[in-house]
């Protein structure tokens, strides 16, 4: 993996609230304090957070939740944000062990854990569903689910826009054939619809914002009224949760509260997403008001949310064998879930 598919920050936090130790140049100009200063360093080094979490993202997610909300400040460990353009790759990492906590949705999950990704999930959030959509340009003849026929969608593999488009069909009375998939990341789908090389795109968050508000494309449909789940994980590396609980914990309990004041200062966290992500304020406000997204605990009905997904994905052929996605869940982070 390159290092512009994962840039990476790692965010040092000493709970003491410390300064930094001195520079050799100020040691060496302390004169008496010399002594003092070696002195100090063990405690200094002692003191710095030993666990390191690393969170793998994608544009728009955790990470700017958690900044705009403050909950990134007085971390008890050190945390390494790698961000990447998809759920695709950011899974492939996690599958890796190149990062030890991934946000991805429910369908690029179940694909990812179905292949034998060493991971669980341990924390669901969920949005109406409208966060996924399927759209064309503004002069396009596609009006409906059915105008699909023998047409090409630009998604990603094993997406939460590939989901989309199956459960439509499905739910239209439609084969899984009825279109053709150009598999693409985002940008490329893009730029595929914009020439015509596809004849729709299904896509997500931040994608539809822009493709509404800047390019007035319009949706065929979403994945609200039953056709997605709207489910979002934070899925952890099986070493991380053995070795590295407590910070996965607190992970899960501060994305929860981030979600929960981001859902109450819409115009805030706006803000600060559109500085940080690059696209406008009203872009911005649009995605968080068309899905807004709530933390749940991993009950009964978020598990028979995900078997409907993998069984979806299994009648079409993307997962070769029936799964029993109880499998996938570790609720023993329910606890630390704010809802």
């Amino acid at each position: 993996m390159s290092k512009q598919d994962m840039p990476s920050r790692a965010l040092d936090v000493d709970p003491a609230g410390r300064p930094p130790a001195p520079s050799r140049r100020s040691l060496l100009a302390g004169g008496a304090a010399l002594g003092a200063t070696f002195l100090a360093a063990p405690a200094l080094v002692r003191a710095q957070p030993a666990v390191l979490l690393r969170l793998g993202d994608q544009k728009g997610g955790v990470e700017a939740l958690l900044k705009a909300s403050g909950q990134l400040a007085d971390l008890p460990f050190r945390v390494e944000i790698n961000q990447f353009v998809a759920a695709a790759p950011l899974l492939e990492a996690l599958n890796a062990g190149a990062v030890d906590v991934a946000w991805a949705g429910d369908a690029p999950t179940t694909f990812a854990l179905a292949n034998g990704t060493p991971a669980k999930i341990v924390a669901a959030h969920r949005t109406t569903g409208a966060a996924t959509a399927l759209l064309v340009k503004p002069g396009s003849p596609i009006r409906s689910v059915a105008d699909l026929k023998g047409k090409t969608i630009g998604t990603s593999r094993g997406s939460i826009g590939q989901a989309l488009v199956l459960s439509a069909l499905k739910a239209n009375g439609l084969p899984f054939n009825t279109v053709k998939f150009a598999f693409l990341l985002p940008a490329e789908a893009k730029t595929a619809l914009e020439s015509g090389a596809v004849d729709a795109w299904s896509t997500w968050g931040v994608f539809i914002a822009q493709g509404r508000v800047v390019d007035n494309y319009r949706v065929v449909v979403d994945g609200s009224n039953g056709i997605l789940s709207g489910l979002s994980y934070l899925n952890a590396l099986d070493s991380a949760i053995r070795d590295k609980r407590a910070a996965v914990a607190e992970i899960v309990r501060r994305v929860a509260i981030a979600r929960h004041w981001a859902n109450r200062h819409v115009d805030d966290y706006a803000r600060f997403w559109a500085g940080l992500v690059g696209v406008s304020f009203e872009v911005a406000k649009f995605s968080f008001e068309t899905a807004p997204s709530t933390p749940e605990r991993i009950d009964d009905k978020v598990v028979a949310d995900q078997q409907a997904t993998a069984d979806l994905y299994t009648t079409a052929g993307l997962v070769q064998r029936k799964l029993d996605v109880r499998q996938f869940f570790d609720t023993s982070f329910n606890g630390s879930v704010v809802v």
